[in-house]
């Protein structure tokens, strides 16, 4: 019972991994993206970002860093359940980054929602 409660729970995790790359590629083809921390600190400074993804190898002070100016702009943050290098690769880019900045959806259908709202 509990290898087949573990491999469901791989299943569903992968599923939605997939799901998360794909409007992440459909983001990238038909809205507007910042890659990186820099340019990420500053749509959130000019509250331009709509939503910041942010790499599960990211440091936890600029991690904490992102989520407080996310906060304070409105933003909704989500964390990548992948790397930097699975992050680049999910945004079809051959360099590693560390966070994105959504500040134009295009045609992707993703939910923008803040926790605290």
């Amino acid at each position: 019972f509990f290898f087949f409660w573990t491999r469901s729970m791989v299943k569903k995790q992968k599923k939605a991994q997939e799901s998360i790359n794909s409007r992440l590629a459909l983001i990238m083809k038909s809205g507007k993206v910042d890659l990186g921390y820099r340019s990420t600190l500053k749509n959130l400074r000019k509250t331009k970002a709509k939503l910041v993804i942010v790499a599960n190898n990211c440091p936890a002070l600029r991690r904490s860093e992102i989520e407080y100016y996310a906060l304070l702009s409105g933003a909704g943050v989500h964390h990548y359940n992948g790397n930097n290098i699975d992050l680049g690769t999910a945004c079809g880019k051959y360099f590693r980054v560390s966070m994105l900045t959504v500040t134009d959806a295009g045609d992707s259908d993703i939910n923008f929602s803040v926790p605290g709202q």
